[in-house]
This record gives structure tokens, C-alpha cells and sequence, in this order.
């Protein structure tokens, strides 16, 4: 550590002098950043205080800006300084932007910074504080730098611990916080959820396992079954019950509650001697010892229905209807079970809960898409921290970054209300800009349409002002069923999205089944690589009947408008056109019976298989449209599997290589008149669609949650000056140019 001060013991001696002195305590901790920055040659420095145990707060910069003392906070875990915070370890960092944890606080001005060293500051083993200091450019901190910075801030551990800065009981608080009063779970529905614990019925104790009397135990079930029954039908008679995805559940979950198999096997274990309670019981061990077994994740995911009705016909043997939906709730419930079915998530009432923690749980569980539907926050894998929590105890849940906090101090209360309070204030500016053109400030306009592929999706184009849907997936209606669902369902479930877009365009894609989305009706081999293997347009050219029948479904449905059909996962040339065949042959029968057909029929293709990038000059001679996946291509361009943490977050998709890929198909598309659309989860960030709009981009189809933010950056955007200063950072050598972009936004006032 060398500089204008000196070296390590000449900065030693001046912050003791400086942390010795008469001044006010913040007048000394800003002494000791200008300090350290001068000493260390960089050009920030800032020293964050933790408050009540999980709080950061920003109490001196130099080279921040100074409004954002006192007023940036970040929760621990949260962005790089959270992150230090949480685990207690430096962090040395080249390019901070690029790391997945980093976060972008506007406030502090910090997004032309690049380089970053970081290190806590601990008292009594405790984190109490970070300190940090960051470099325009990238360079990499040596090893005598980080120890000469671990050392000033042992130094520092005495001010920044010390009731000078903060009340003496958030001191406490601090260091006598447990040593994991957060916990990490598995994130299944997004939101931020601020409540009382509420515990979801039990599960019910059986104490009689002999029967006295086989045939009354049979009645005693009989009646338990007229009950579930009843009750079932109760709940899909709900008026917010009567269409879309989560009715489709109900629909299975009937089934399943209908099954004469199901009911035989109870019929069996009561004649064989047991109680109706222990024969349920008996069944359902048996039902979960046989599907735990299968390769078929989605009939093991169906293990959360089967045992959700096992519970609640025993609950009705018992007389015990009851879960705690049938309580009192307080008006902010987090619901806390170990799993729970769809049906028992609809009994709450929805004005009243916050939230649910399931010590199971997992992505593709009915009560997972359930509570997706609507907007309810969901985390899973919670484990054994489910039964740590005690009735009406405040909890947060963060489904965004997959923490729960226990009895949170008022500080991390008051953080997660101001992050709740602030989405609710933008989401208001997003509302307001509905009808507003999505235009650039020199007057380029760009499309903005609407990602979807659930029912309880089509009333956010309404609200959103999305021109249409840019990419309907289709395959969630086959993933929900035992069986694949009727040519007339089809048609039905088609023809009401249609109807809810009304003039406005809809492409759907057809079927991408297998790899992560398994369908219950058809075989499949266990596969070492999934993402690479059986599954979407491959399958569909392989079971054409299953293309064909949603091609016929899809024709019948759009009668008297127009259809837009695009395959997924095309690798060539001639699996387009073997698909287009299919469809080709089907308008074909169509006219031969002489029904009408749509009144165009607009096909196209996803561009998310490399080869295919490649291959253009051909396809787009072929095509009516295509749609750049970024999902799937960036992890098949970078070989890196986007579901593995260790590498999902490894490269970044705004650097040099990537952007000349987009860039190469975005020329070529316009080149030969090819409309073409961005429909990867990137389009919906809004650094990343200026990045896509400076590449010639002028549609994206994104989460209806992102069409605000990215119409607020566009109307904030002069393109001219983009799209030179973009055709620059394709030809740097640079791992990202993410902190140039940002850079450019902030000199150039566009909203991110």
C-alpha cells in the first residue's frame, strides 16, 4: 500500500491520530476515507455500518456521491457489500460489475467504477462494518493491498463498533445477533413478503389401526370421500376459479381425488384389517415409496397432490375439516407446511396472505404454478427452519434473492418495507406510461411485446400496453395432465388466448417438452445431458402426431385472423422444413374438407441452437419470422450449463462475443427483410435492451413485469449516439463492456 501518504505504518499512525481527536464521529470516519483513498491511490473509498444485525448503511464515501450517506442501505447478503458482510471474507474484484452478486444503487454513482476491494470489519468475531475502496479501471488488488486493508479496518473496529455511531442497542443487536438469523431456500415465486407466521394444519396423528368393524369402517370412508368430493367442488365453483391454468389444476387434482384405483387400494387395506385412517395412510406410503422411484420427474412432483388429498380425507375421517384457512388469519399471513397441494393454497384467503415457506417444495408442484399465478411469494426447501418458527412470529421472505429472515430486527423491516414501498411507486410510473409510444427521443420506435403461456398472463397485455404477445408458450397445458390433452381442449384453450389478445398479435410456439419439462403421457430415457438431448422440435419431428394434432388445434382456433406458428430448437435447415411440412399439410386437409382457415398463417422459427446462427443466409429465404432465445443460446454458445451455479453466472452476456452474435443475426435478419424479435429473458433487463436497441433491435417479447422499465429506458434513449458508441465495444478485447454501458447511460441520462 503506497501512495501520497505513505506506506502501511505512516497510514497506522494517521488514523490513530485522526480516531483519536475531539471531532464528531462522522467528521472522523470522513477524515479516514480520504485517508485510505489517498494512501491507496484510489478513487473511492467507503466505510458501510451495520445496523440491528443485518443492515448496511453507507455512513462515508470519497468518491461516492455524498447524498447517498445515510441513504444507501443494503441488506445483508445483498450485492458484493452484502455479500462480504454475510460471509465474513473479502472480496477482491477486477470488475465488480460482472460478478453476479453486484447491485446497481443509482444514488451512489457508482456504476463508473470497475475494480473493487472489500473487506469486513469485525469486532468480537462479529461483522460490524465493510470497508471498501474501488478504481475506475481494472486492475486487481495485490495481496499486500488486501492485507494492508484488513488491517485498517481491525483499526477501525473500535469507532465503527462503538456506540458513537449507532444507538448502544443496535450494537447489541449486532453482536449478539445468532449465528444464522437468515436463512437461504429455494426461491419457487418471486415477491417480497412482510407477516405473521401462521402453521398449516398438521398432519393427522393415527392412534386406531385395527378396525372393530370392516364394514363401518367402509362407510366411515365413504362418507369422507362424498366430503372431499363436495369440498373440491366447492372450491373450483370460485368465481376466480373458472378459467385459466390454476383451473386446469383442479382439474387433475379431481382426477386424482376420483380415482377408482386409489379408492380400491383403501377398499383393500380396510378388508385386510386396518382402520379407514391407517388404510389411507397405508396407501399413501405406498403411492410415495412407488413414485419416489420413477425417473419421471413430473410424476414424482405429483407426490404434493397425492399426499395433499390423502391428509385431507383423513382430515375429514377425523372431523377435522379444518386447516388454518379456515382460521382467523391477521391481515399479513406467511404461511408456514412442510408441503402443501393447489387446493389447500386456494383455500386462503388471498386478500390476507402474504406468502408461503414449505420445508419441501420445488419448481414444477402444482402449488408452485399456483401461487406464480397469483403473485402469491413461494419458497421452498426450507427445511428443518420451517418448525423453528412459532405462531404470529414476524417473518420476511425474500423470494427474489431466496432468504427468510425470523423475528428481523426493525431495521430489516423497515429496509423490506421501503423496497416494497418503492416497487409500488415505480410499478405507479410504469402504469402511467401505459399508453405512452414506446419511442426513443430521436423517434425510433420499439415494439414491446408480451412473453406468456398461462391463462392468469393474458389480462397483463391490458395493463402493460404491450403491442402482443411475442412468445406464447404452449406446453405448460400438456405438462399439467396424465394424459395429453383432447384435439377439442386444444382448440378451446387456443381459441380464449386468442380472444383475450383481440386485434393483437400472438405467436405461438409449439411444443418444447422434454429436457426440464417432462410430460406424464410419454416414455422417456434418462439422459445425461437434457438441455442437448429428446426434447422440443426433436420430439415433435419424431411423434408427429403430437405436432400435427397442435397445428390442427391451433388452425381451428384462429378462424377468420391471422396465426403465427414458430418452432423451437431448429439446429438446421431441413428440421424447419420437415416441421413446416407437417404444417403445410395440415392447411392442405384443411382446404380439401373446405373449412376455413386463418385468414394468414405466419410461420417461423426460434434462433437459439448456434448452427443456426450460421446457417441464416439459407433459412430466412424459408421463414416469415424468427425470434433470438437468448436462454438456451447463450448457454449452448458458451458451453455453460445456465442451471449450474458454478457456472450458470460465469461469463456475462454482455460481452464482446456475445453482443457480435446477436449483432450477426440481427444485420442478417434485416438484410433480407426477415422481421426479427429478442424474446430471452436479457430483452426484459434494461441494460441489456439499450445494449440489443444500439445492435439495430427494434422488438423484444419480455415478461410483462419488465415492459415498464424497458418503455421508461427507451423514451429516455437518443439511439444516434448508441449505436456508434456500440459498434466501438465489438471489437474490445474485454471480458464485458457491462460497466461501459452503464457508464454510457449514466452520461447520457437514460433510465435504467
Amino acid at each position: 500500500m503506497t501512495g501520497a501518504v505513505g506506506g502501511p505504518r505512516v497510514l497506522l499512525r494517521r488514523l490513530r491520530e485522526v480516531m483519536a481527536s475531539p471531532a464528531p464521529p462522522d467528521r472522523r470516519l470522513d477524515a479516514v476515507v480520504r485517508l485510505i483513498a489517498a494512501n491507496m491511490v484510489s478513487e473511492v473509498c467507503s466505510i458501510y455500518v451495520a445496523r440491528g444485525g443485518e443492515i448496511l448503511e453507507l455512513f462515508a464515501t470519497e468518491g461516492l456521491k455524498k447524498e447517498a450517506v445515510h441513504k444507501t442501505r443494503l441488506r445483508f447478503h445483498e450485492g458484493l457489500v452484502g455479500e462480504i458482510a454475510a460471509t465474513g471474507t473479502p472480496l477482491n474484484l477486477s470488475n465488480a460489475q460482472t460478478h453476479p452478486k453486484f447491485v446497481y444503487k443509482p444514488e451512489t454513482g457508482e456504476e463508473v467504477y470497475q475494480s473493487l476491494l472489500g473487506v469486513p470489519i469485525l469486532r468480537a468475531g462479529r461483522v460490524v462494518g465493510v470497508l471498501v475502496v474501488q478504481n475506475r479501471t481494472q486492475r486487481h488488488y495485490s495481496e499486500e493491498e488486501a492485507e494492508a486493508l484488513q488491517t485498517v479496518a481491525m483499526v477501525l473496529a473500535e469507532l465503527v463498533g462503538s456506540s458513537e455511531l449507532v444507538r448502544p442497542e443496535e450494537v447489541s443487536a449486532t453482536l449478539e445477533r445468532a449465528a444464522t438469523p437468515s436463512f437461504e431456500v429455494l426461491t419457487l415465486a418471486e415477491g417480497i413478503a412482510i407477516g405473521r407466521a401462521v402453521l398449516h394444519e398438521p398432519i393427522i396423528e393415527i392412534h386406531d389401526h385395527v378396525a372393530r368393524d370392516p364394514d363401518e369402517e367402509i362407510e366411515r370412508l365413504n362418507r369422507a370421500f362424498a366430503g372431499l368430493h363436495q369440498q373440491i367442488d366447492r372450491l373450483m365453483s370460485a368465481e376466480d376459479m373458472k378459467s385459466g391454468e390454476h383451473r386446469e389444476i383442479l382439474d387433475v387434482y379431481k382426477m386424482f381425488a376420483s380415482d377408482r384405483g386409489w379408492q380400491q387400494r383403501i377398499h383393500d387395506a380396510i378388508a385386510s384389517g386396518l382402520t379407514a385412517e391407517a388404510a389411507v395412510e397405508r396407501v399413501q406410503i405406498e403411492n410415495r415409496a412407488r413414485l419416489q422411484k420413477t425417473s419421471d420427474a413430473y410424476l414424482r412432483e405429483r407426490l404434493g397432490d397425492l399426499d395433499d388429498l390423502s391428509n385431507r380425507l383423513n382430515r375429514h375421517l377425523a372431523g377435522k375439516l379444518g386447516t388454518a384457512a379456515s382460521d382467523s388469519l391477521p391481515d399479513d399471513a406467511i404461511v408456514l407446511a412442510r408441503s402443501m397441494g393447489p387446493a389447500e393454497l386456494l383455500e386462503y384467503d388471498r386478500s390476507k396472505l402474504r406468502g408461503v415457506i414449505l420445508q419441501d417444495g420445488s419448481a414444477m408442484a402444482h402449488v408452485t404454478i399456483v401461487a406464480r399465478a397469483l403473485g402469491i411469494p413461494l419458497v421452498g426447501q426450507a427445511g428443518d427452519v420451517v418448525n423453528r418458527i412459532t405462531s404470529d412470529e414476524l417473518v420476511v421472505i425474500d423470494g427474489d434473492a431466496g432468504w427468510i429472515y425470523i423475528s428481523p430486527s426493525a431495521e430489516i423491516v423497515q429496509s423490506y418495507q421501503e423496497t416494497v414501498a418503492a416497487r409500488t411507486e415505480r410499478t405507479a410510473q410504469y402504469e402511467a406510461l401505459r399508453d405512452a409510444p414506446s419511442t426513443t427521443v430521436d423517434g425510433t420506435e420499439i415494439e414491446l411485446l408480451m412473453n406468456a403461456g398461462l391463462g392468469i398472463d393474458l389480462p397483463q397485455l391490458e395493463r402493460t400496453g404491450a403491442k402482443g404477445i411475442g412468445l406464447f408458450r404452449t406446453e405448460f397445458q400438456f405438462m399439467v395432465g396424465a394424459q395429453m390433452p383432447r384435439l377439442e381442449t386444444q382448440i378451446e384453450y387456443y381459441s380464449q388466448v386468442l380472444q383475450a389478445a383481440e386485434d393483437r398479435p400472438v405467436v405461438f410456439r409449439t411444443l418444447d417438452i422434454g429436457g426440464d419439462k417432462p410430460v406424464s403421457f410419454m416414455a422417456r430415457d434418462e439422459e445425461e445431458n437434457p438441455a442437448l438431448g429428446w426434447r422440443a422440435i426433436r420430439v415433435a419431428l419424431d411423434r408427429p402426431a403430437l405436432l400435427r394434432y397442435q397445428i390442427r388445434a391451433l388452425l381451428e382456433a384462429a378462424v377468420g385472423r391471422g396465426l403465427n406458428v414458430m418452432f423451437p430448437m431448429i439446429a438446421e435447415l431441413a428440421e424447419y422444413r420437415a416441421a413446416r411440412a407437417i404444417v403445410d399439410k395440415e392447411i392442405e386437409r384443411r382446404q380439401r374438407m373446405g373449412l376455413d382457415l386463418p385468414t394468414k398463417v405466419r410461420i417461423g422459427t426460434m434462433v437459439e441452437v448456434p448452427s443456426l446462427a450460421w446457417h441464416l443466409e439459407p433459412l430466412l429465404a424459408h421463414v416469415d419470422f424468427i425470434s433470438i432465445g437468448s436462454n438456451d443460446l447463450m448457454q449452448f454458445f458458451f458451453a455453460a450449463d445456465r442451471g449450474n451455479p458454478k457456472v450458470g453466472s460465469r461469463y456475462d452476456l454482455l460481452s464482446p462475443p456475445a453482443l457480435s452474435l446477436f449483432h450477426h443475426i440481427i444485420s442478417t435478419a434485416h438484410r433480407h427483410g426477415v422481421p426479427v424479435t429478442f424474446c430471452g429473458e436479457l430483452g426484459g433487463k434494461t441494460l441489456e435492451a439499450m445494449a440489443l436497441i444500439g445492435l439495430g433491435l427494434r422488438r423484444l417479447s419480455i415478461s410483462s413485469a419488465s415492459i415498464g422499465p424497458v418503455k421508461m429506458m427507451v423514451r429516455s434513449l437518443t439511439l444516434g449516439s448508441l449505436e456508434t458508441y456500440m459498434k466501438d465495444l465489438l471489437l474490445l478485447g474485454d471480458r464485458s463492456v457491462r460497466g461501459r454501458l452503464m457508464a454510457y447511460a449514466h452520461d447520457h441520462g437514460v433510465v435504467l
